[in-house]
């Protein structure tokens, strides 16, 4: 998890990337004192849900935000039902991103 955040930058509207997310979200896999550790050092709020067998103390968790989280996972999963989509079939990013479109538009338009 560590090199996966020195690699990303949260893109802004203007300016410069910034390479610091204001929280990360996870789910019980993420959870840890080595990762909760680097979060907060590093000044990152975390939305990941405590294992049973770990202290209470030092550890809040932000329900509302996790539901956001499980939400979007839903809805690319829903997505991933398309072949073209789970694959990548199409090359090119214009393709891929119209294909896209057209999915989203085709889960949001009732049948």
């Amino acid at each position: 998890m560590p090199a996966l955040l020195e690699q990303g930058a949260v893109a802004r509207r203007r300016g410069r990337p910034r390479l610091r997310p204001d929280r990360v979200g996870g789910d019980k896999g993420y959870t840890g004192r080595k990762i909760r550790r680097y979060l907060r050092q590093r000044g990152i709020g975390t939305v990941i849900p405590r294992l049973r067998n770990e202290p209470r103390r030092g550890v809040r968790f932000d329900r509302a935000a996790y539901r956001e989280r499980n939400a979007v996972e839903r809805a690319i999963n829903r997505l991933k039902q398309f072949r073209a989509i789970a694959t990548r079939y199409e090359k090119l990013e214009e393709s891929f991103h119209a294909l896209l479109t057209l999915a989203v538009i085709r889960l949001w338009l009732p049948v």
